[in-house]
């Protein structure tokens, strides 16, 4: 990692530490795992959002350039990772964030589960996007949904019908209900809404998340945003 980009990292764990009276293994003393990261530094969560958006552009328009993805970036990122975004998506198999984006090795840390849950999704994927950013530094999280989201739809269809689903995949969808719920009635397609909605959930959720995200956020030194994967055009499009 060049100078510069341990100064920023060194800082950015120290704000961390002061913001969240978390010290040692939470605070300055990770910095130490960054010096392997071999990448540019991106010094705003302005400039990391603007560069997954270039990558999803070169994405739409077939002009991918891999970044980073051969042995020899393995082998370099086998002693440290810094990554410059969490990316919480569905787990749906036509969702590849590092494809979606044109990044490379350790440049997400990415998290998905069906639905891309947040609110009452627990604490294993709430702890997982907090430590992305308290330990690794991760200065932007999205929130990425996609059209035709079967977790949405089974918590649409399933509301209507009200019947049950088997196994644990009613629990799964739980969280989504209440959104249905919260649309119903609103113009347009009724899928997309439920979808936006749970998107915008999981924002607002992981803004306000305490102690970490909330202060860092209130800070101006961590974004969080939303965005739809337009599965018909690989495009991702920001909400709000």
């Amino acid at each position: 990692m060049e100078k510069s980009e341990h100064h920023t990292r060194r800082y950015f764990c120290q704000r961390l530490a002061i913001a969240t009276g978390v010290v040692g293994h939470w605070g300055v003393a990770s910095v130490s795992a960054l010096r392997a990261a071999d990448r540019p530094a991106q010094s705003t969560p302005d400039a990391v959002l603007e560069k997954l958006l270039k990558g999803n552009q070169r994405f739409v328009e077939g002009r991918l350039i891999h970044p980073r993805r051969g042995p020899k970036d393995f082998a370099a990122a086998a002693s440290g990772q810094a990554p410059l975004a969490v990316i919480m998506a569905c787990a749906d198999s036509r969702v590849a964030p590092e494809l979606v984006f044109d990044q490379g090795i350790g440049d997400l840390f990415v998290v998905r589960i069906a639905g891309n849950i947040v609110s009452g999704a627990g604490p294993t994927v709430k702890g997982s996007i907090e430590y992305a950013v308290a330990e690794l530094g991760a200065r932007l999280i999205m929130v990425l949904g996609h059209t035709g989201c079967g977790a949405c739809k089974a918590a649409i269809e399933h509301i209507e019908s009200n019947d049950a689903l088997p196994g644990a995949i009613g629990e799964l969808i739980n969280p989504i209900r209440p959104i249905v719920r919260m649309v119903a009635g609103q113009p347009g397609n009724k899928l997309t809404n439920v979808i936006n909605a749970n998107v915008k959930e999981g924002v607002k959720r992981l803004k306000g998340l305490e102690p970490i995200l909330s202060k860092l956020v209130n800070s101006g030194e961590l974004k969080v945003v939303g965005g739809t994967y337009q599965l018909s055009t690989g495009s991702v499009e920001l909400l709000g």
